[in-house]
């Protein structure tokens, strides 16, 4: 049975919305990814099923504002000066951005950790949603989980 993209729209486009605004820091772009997402989203809808949508729209708009980033990364369109004015601002909270360049790392070697730390830390999913919705096992979950906390518990004993 195809699924209702115009229903699904009208009640998961603010949390898809939310998510790439959250994922992305920027409006225009949020705007641009939550339209792809609904458009992936179309192009499948003879083959979805109406259950479980909440998660692959978590999932998808996850995966696209992580490619979002990931190209602007690669070729940005322009420099950000206000990051540049706050990095230089911090002074002794350069702490802080270490922790974040670490974690950037750790992420961009591992994009699919950020995905699980995402569904399961941020919207709450459980360790078996959240390996239903990655594609992951259980014991794959677990275990990114646990690196990322092993990771975060070193930052906190640099500190």
């Amino acid at each position: 049975m195809a699924v209702d993209v115009e229903s699904l729209y009208r009640k998961y486009g603010p949390f898809v919305l939310r998510r790439c605004r959250a994922m992305l820091h920027d409006e225009e772009q949020a705007l641009e990814v939550m339209q792809d997402v609904f458009l992936q989203i179309l192009r499948r809808a003879d083959t979805l099923e109406d259950r479980g949508l909440g998660g692959l729209l978590a999932t998808t708009s996850t995966n696209l504002c992580l490619n979002r980033l990931r190209s602007g990364r690669r070729r940005p369109s322009t420099p950000n000066t206000e990051y540049i004015e706050r990095v230089a601002a911090a002074g002794h909270e350069m702490d802080q951005v270490e922790a974040r360049s670490l974690l950037n790392r750790v992420f961009k070697r591992e994009p699919k950790t950020q995905v699980v730390a995402l569904l399961h830390y941020g919207d709450g999913l459980t360790l078996e949603q959240t390996a239903t919705a990655t594609g992951l096992s259980l014991s794959g979950v677990r275990f990114r989980l646990r690196k990322l906390k092993h990771v975060l518990e070193e930052l906190g004993s640099n500190a």
